[in-house]
């Protein structure tokens, strides 16, 4: 009880702090708890989030400056995964694109450790979807990393800067369905916490936790349908900082009608 009660002091505690949206646009944010948000990519921690996140969100602040103790050069790749260099930043300004469908039912998501598909959802997300189309189109999926990694949390990449502070050089706004939960193998847009519920960029996450306990803020995307088990091979080299102990890489993503 002492050490919840500590947790809460912490979090209550006022910070001031600068950082960069998904869209590219520097954000002021004011308590500890958001800036632990915006390193994982989330807004505002939600109420049914246990006091273990409360402190691993914390402990993603601490971990944020510099090198982190959790992450070994040397550690041991899953098996299925290759070792890679991380790839270049690429600097990403484009238009968005028409509000027309997708044209695409799903998209295989390769990587350096193996390949799932999304099945997009086209029919609740028509907006996110169509913008996550496009991007793949542009190949400013290809080549860029999985920046954040937090077992029993999330995977999240799409950055082409690969710094967690890159996007497309736009923005768009779709409200996800109020009774979604993120529960394991669903697929959203990341957004920082002063952007409002259904903004999106280009960053993306998979849910590898049962339940990440996120209020239903962020834009819908879709559900990983095939190759779940590669989405936790890559969730073995993350650290509780999000901080990925070897890179991983997305080497490309494509589209798949019907």
């Amino acid at each position: 009880m002492k050490g919840a009660l500590a947790t809460s002091a912490l979090i209550a505690r006022p910070v001031t702090r600068t950082e960069r949206g998904g869209g590219g646009r520097p954000v002021s944010l004011v308590t500890a708890a958001m800036i632990a948000a915006a390193r994982v990519g989330f807004g505002a921690l939600s109420p049914r989030l246990t006091a273990f996140w409360v402190a691993l969100a914390l402990l993603v602040v601490a971990g944020c400056g510099g090198d982190d103790g959790d992450e070994k050069t040397g550690a041991a790749l899953p098996a299925g995964c290759a070792r890679v260099s991380a790839p270049q930043p690429k600097q990403v300004s484009l238009e968005p694109p028409p509000a027309t469908p997708p044209g695409a039912a799903s998209a295989t998501v390769e990587t350096s450790c193996g390949s799932f598909t999304i099945a997009l959802d086209t029919a609740r997300a028509p907006r996110t979807t169509s913008s996550f189309a496009y991007l793949a189109r542009q190949g400013v999926y290809d080549d860029t990393l999985m920046h954040r990694i937090i077992p029993g949390f999330v995977v999240q990449g799409g950055d082409p800067a690969g710094s967690g502070t890159g996007g497309p050089g736009y923005t768009i706004d779709e409200q996800p369905p109020r009774n979604l939960s993120y529960t394991r193998g669903i697929v959203a847009m990341a957004k920082s916490p002063v952007e409002p519920p259904g903004r999106s960029g280009s960053q993306f996450f998979v849910v590898t936790g049962a339940d990440a306990g996120l209020t239903p803020d962020y834009a819908l995307l879709g559900r990983v349908t095939r190759g779940l088990d590669v989405v936790q091979r890559i969730e073995q080299l993350g650290t509780p900082s999000g901080r990925p102990k070897m890179p991983v890489i997305i080497r490309r993503v494509t589209l798949q009608s019907g």
